[in-house]
């Protein structure tokens, strides 16, 4: 029975939702099988097997449900390519040298400033450095076949794609002489979801500012930050904004954890200010940085799960003030904030991302309905939650993830689905008591 209930939720949900993605991707997801490949690569290495450490390294790093890895391999020598936003990363290998490039954009007249931009970046690499092939601005790393252990390889092409998928947006906007080069992989999304995103995007900076002067800034300066951080990871999650426009959002969340002198107020206000001035962007400014891509690291990266514990219950913990004085708007995007930031934060282990992106649909089911989703488990103007689709929707995660978290056990029944706080607050406090442990 149980079976029939999970496999007839799954089959519904994936019949009405579109395409769409949401979040940065996360490589804190392999499982068992994957991880073992890893284990497998390792100890290859260590008995000189290095092709077939390799064949094991890559296979490890593919995302099956992705495809975003591809992998040759004849004898001695290999190729393969891997995705990573707007870049394609391509390499080959054989049995002396391992070598990887990226192409950042083309270059069809000698420019000083790119060049000095780039060797001032050089300095922060660790495994990888910039180079110029003719008219190509790149990426290379390299390494001996004998040293190219898998961390050594993880940890190299990781710095190699995430620091080449970031630079070549922030190059082409800030050298206009630059152009771009080998992004024909990037898919373009449609006008009509891109004409919604900018809609909530402004909707939701400007209803932040307009609860934001209703109160008094000194005295509630702890809650109006909360409320302008929780802001920028939603538009972070729900739009996934890509190039300069992420970049104007990283800088907001930047001035907060900024380890200075000044005020939270002062702060906050510089906080308000970008933000205001991102409400002025219109779709020409806008659209460019709208568009969905394979990825095969991950930006952040994973935290043990008290890590994750710790930033909920610390933020859950501050509800309960702005609670008991009415002040609900407050109250309920704390408990967004503790979960969203670790979102943000942290490459979060995919149940927990699963819940997430169920959480997010629950508080902002208008969105969603706007984009195309048919699943609604919350009605605004009634103040009335599906209960029994959202119970079916823990449980179908809980029942796919078991295999690798064994001890996984989101108690739905001490859910509280009273009003928004009370919900958000059950629902992350629930979250934060997760065991994830693996298998």
């Amino acid at each position: 029975m149980l079976d029939k209930i999970f496999s007839w939720s799954k089959r519904k949900t994936e019949e009405a939702e579109p395409g769409i993605q949401f979040g940065r991707y996360s490589d804190n997801n392999k499982s068992v099988e994957k991880v073992d490949r890893w284990n497998e690569a390792e100890r290859l290495f260590k008995e000189k097997n290095y092709q077939q450490s390799l064949a094991a390294f890559f296979d490890y790093l593919k995302d099956d449900e992705l495809g975003n890895v591809f992998h040759t391999t004849d004898g001695s020598t290999g190729e393969f390519h891997f995705l990573q936003g707007t870049k394609i990363i391509r390499g080959h290998y054989n049995g002396e040298l391992l070598e990887a490039e990226v192409v950042l954009a083309k270059m069809p007249q000698p420019s000083v400033p790119v060049m000095r931009r780039l060797l001032e970046m050089n300095f922060n690499l660790y495994y990888t450095r910039y180079a110029l092939n003719e008219d190509e601005l790149s990426m290379l790393f390299d390494s001996d076949i004998e040293t190219a252990n898998p961390s050594k390889l993880y940890y190299g092409l990781k710095e190699l794609a995430t620091k080449a998928d970031k630079q070549d947006d922030l190059l082409l906007h800030d050298f206009t002489t630059l152009l771009p080069a080998d992004n024909e992989h990037v898919e373009q999304i449609a006008e009509e979801e891109k004409a919604i995103k900018l809609k909530y995007f402004k909707k939701w900076i400007q209803q932040t500012i307009d609860t934001i002067n209703a109160i008094d800034a000194d005295k509630f300066s702890g809650g109006i930050a909360y409320l302008l951080l929780a802001l920028a990871y939603r538009l972070d999650y729900l739009i996934v904004p890509e190039g300069k426009l992420l970049n104007e959002l990283e800088k907001i969340v930047e001035i907060y954890f900024r380890k200075d002198d000044r005020l939270v107020t002062e702060k906050n206000q510089d906080m308000m200010e970008c933000f205001q001035k991102l409400t002025s962007k219109d779709k020409e400014e806008f659209y460019p940085y709208l568009f969905r891509s394979k990825y095969t690291f991950s930006i952040v990266t994973p935290q043990n799960y008290k890590t994750i514990s710790d930033s909920i219950y610390n933020a859950n913990q501050n509800i309960g003030w702005y609670r008991e004085n009415k002040l609900t708007d407050i109250a309920a995007q704390i408990s967004e904030y503790g979960f969203s930031y670790c979102q943000y934060s942290y490459s979060l282990p995919r149940p927990v991302s699963e819940l997430f992106y169920l959480f997010m649909q629950i508080n902002y089911g208008d969105y969603f309905k706007e984009l195309g989703f048919k699943d609604s488990y919350y009605n605004a103007e009634t103040n009335e939650y599906d209960k029994e689709a959202i119970v079916s929707r823990i449980k179908s995660i809980e029942q796919k993830w078991k295999t690798k978290y064994p001890e996984f056990d989101f108690k739905t029944d001490k859910l509280k689905f009273d009003n928004r706080v009370a919900f958000n607050q059950s629902f992350t406090t629930e979250v934060e008591y997760l065991n994830l442990e693996t298998k």
